[in-house]
């Protein structure tokens, strides 16, 4: 028998190089920043690194205390999680933001918010020929979400903008990430009106809803004032990793329609996407405990006041801002708004590493990104640099 037919049929298979996924996906902007990181770790006094915003302050004790009684954890968890872990967010809704009418079978921890909203869009059977809607300035994920799925996304903040066509989903992200926009009611509640009007499913990232700092607090999707007291065709997105300190715990979770709860919990369970048992209990200390946020949350905005007057100080524009654990900074010259990326190099010729608006957009072109997430004493050092 001859091996030819063989040889010419896999011949004929395309490269696995035209079949990477990487490929469709955004260049991983961190990348980028590399050779300004060098820069500012050239600083006598070493980096001040405000770039990622990766919490540093120690994660709760009594947190820490419940994963440690839950550390004999044999056995596998399951997917849908813990009764107790999705009371605990239930409660934590209503308690803290009002939400009500939120069963046990709207709700569904998951392995971090970043992972969650990567996938989405694929786990709900989007695809090919679809289109996914985003803020104009926003975090990577969204895009790179709409990538895997191989769907069409556009970034915009007007919903015209999508002209005769309707977008699947659509992310909104407030308080947002990069600018710290937070969005009023009349603006949610039009948007959720226009999504059910169209059967668009409408996904609000509120991973930073208790960071605010004004008198003014951010409101949930789910809350009866904007969604109308339904939670058809909504979901939310919440984290712990930025309130309670648990960002290498992976503890987040998604809430709103059960029908969409329930659709991604049949196909994340066919994945084996499932927090750890120890996790969950780790996640309802934290949802239970508002000690240790309320600390946090004062502690921040003291790194906050600091940095926001230094920078004002030193030539600094602060727009929006006015919740997240984030300054959205232009620095002014004389011939205007800097570019983001001279901005990145002179901040880093001071030994401070920021993230550039661009990472977030076109529209952040003339922005930077400043976390105040760094420890008190690294805070002071950027003070220090940008007040000389």
């Amino acid at each position: 028998m001859s091996d030819l037919p063989l040889v010419e049929e896999v011949a004929q298979r395309p490269s696995r190089d035209h079949r990477k996924v990487s490929e469709r996906l955004p260049d991983f902007p961190w990348d980028k920043l590399t050779a300004h990181a060098a820069t500012a770790r050239s600083h006598a006094d070493g980096i001040v690194d405000l770039s990622v915003g990766t919490p540093v302050d120690a994660t709760p004790e009594v947190v820490q205390e419940a994963l440690r009684a839950a550390a004999d954890a044999p056995g596998y968890p399951t997917t849908i999680g813990l009764e107790a872990t999705r009371r605990a967010a239930i409660d934590w809704l209503a308690r803290r933001h009002g939400v009500t009418g939120l069963g046990l079978d709207g709700l569904l921890p998951v392995i971090g918010s970043k992972e969650l909203i990567g996938s989405m869009a694929l786990h709900l059977g989007i695809g090919a020929g679809d289109l996914i809607g985003y803020p104009a300035l926003a975090y990577p994920t969204y895009e790179v979400g709409a990538a895997l799925a191989g769907a069409d996304s556009l970034a915009t903040d007007s919903l015209t903008a999508f002209g005769p066509r309707t977008p699947r989903l659509l992310w909104l992200n407030s308080p947002a990430n990069p600018s710290g926009r937070v969005l009023p009611l009349d603006h949610l509640r039009k948007v959720v009106d226009w999504c059910r009007e169209r059967g668009t499913i409408l996904v609000s990232d509120e991973c930073y809803i208790e960071c605010a700092w004004t008198d003014d607090p951010p409101l949930s999707i789910l809350d009866p004032r904007v969604s109308g007291g339904s939670h058809d065709g909504i979901l939310a997105v919440h984290s712990l990793s930025k309130r309670s300190n648990l960002a290498g715990y992976r503890c987040a979770f998604v809430a709103g329609d059960p029908a969409l709860v329930g659709e991604l919990l049949a196909v994340r369970k066919n994945l084996g996407l499932q927090m750890p048992g120890p996790q969950q209990r780790a996640m309802i200390a934290a949802l239970e405990d508002d000690e240790h946020v309320e600390r946090q949350h004062a502690t921040y905005a003291a790194r906050r006041a600091k940095l926001k007057q230094a920078l004002e100080g030193a030539g600094f524009r602060i727009d929006h801002s006015e919740a997240s654990l984030y300054l959205w900074a232009q620095r002014q010259v004389e011939e205007g708004a800097e570019d983001c990326w001279a901005t990145v190099a002179w901040l880093a010729e001071k030994g401070i590493l920021v993230a550039p608006g661009d990472f977030y957009g076109a529209a952040g072109g003339r922005h930077v990104r400043v976390a105040f997430t760094a420890t008190d004493e690294r805070i002071d050092a950027a003070v220090a640099r940008l007040t000389d």
